[in-house]
């Protein structure tokens, strides 16, 4: 690559401009998220002994610059260690990006699809389920109180373990990208009995449940009426129209959580 510039021994090359571009955008995000928190310290130090060491092996000066990267390797692993929550956070401000929002949408069609056949199906029969959507938790306590299963989703599969006659039909079935995790599964239930004039019947008060402890999505059909509600973040959207089935579900499961 030819160099564009010197800066005194140091050659600059499109890509080296390249490279420091995408670090200060990298290190602009670390910091928005950070900056109110005790880590944001640490980083700069961090920061501050990684551009040592490229200043120290661009001049030659080996004992020094070895110094400096094994202190940088020993500080990184004390970083993500001591400051797990605040990494999380930078995470969870990267997946908000319109980017990751695209991509998320686009790996969840095929599942909303099928979900959405099978509800359906089940509303036109009366038959009841409870469907949860694991979107940042992975509900280990959930899943270890049902049948483990592990299979790739589908219509077809879903409409069988709600059928009436499956062993598996009573319960929740827990759903983690495009797998059927676990079936037959308990949910705690909530303690609201009551949403203004309407009873709430155990489909419901443990989907709202399990909503109120875990950041899931979770699709209720009810048996009496033939009805679909949807729980989320300890709130319950009671008599959902199937024509808006669709496009809550894509917003909730692409929503990112801030807490």
């Amino acid at each position: 690559m030819n160099e564009l510039f010197r800066i005194g021994f140091l050659a600059i090359t499109a890509i080296d401009i390249l490279d420091v571009v995408l670090i200060a955008v990298l290190f602009y995000v670390v910091y928005r998220s950070l900056r109110d928190t005790l880590a944001i310290q640490i980083l700069m130090v961090l920061a501050l002994v990684l551009l040592l060491s490229f200043v120290t092996d661009a001049a030659g000066m080996k004992t020094m610059n070895w110094v400096l990267r094994r202190i940088g390797d020993v500080g990184l692993i004390a970083f993500v260690v001591l400051f797990q929550p605040e990494l999380r956070r930078v995470l969870l401000l990267l997946t908000q990006s319109r980017l990751f929002r695209v991509f998320v949408r686009s790996r969840n069609s095929e599942v909303i699809d099928d979900v959405l056949e099978t509800t359906q199906d089940l509303t036109a029969k009366h038959i009841g389920a409870l469907i949860v959507f694991s979107r940042a938790d992975h509900i280990s306590v959930t899943v270890d109180t049902g049948i483990t299963l592990n299979a790739q989703l589908s219509s077809e599969l879903l409409s069988s373990i709600f059928n009436p006659r499956s062993p598996l039909h009573d319960g929740a079935v827990v759903v983690e990208n495009q797998t059927v995790v676990a079936a037959r599964c308990v949910l705690p239930l909530s303690s609201t009995q009551r949403i203004g004039t309407r009873n709430l019947g155990t489909r419901h008060r443990a989907g709202l449940g399990l909503s109120e402890q875990a950041d899931v999505v979770v699709l209720i059909i009810s048996e009496e009426r033939g009805s679909i509600s949807l729980a989320y973040q300890g709130e319950l959207m009671l008599d959902i129209d199937p024509s808006e089935l669709r496009g809550l579900l894509q917003d909730r499961l692409t929503e990112i959580s801030a807490g």
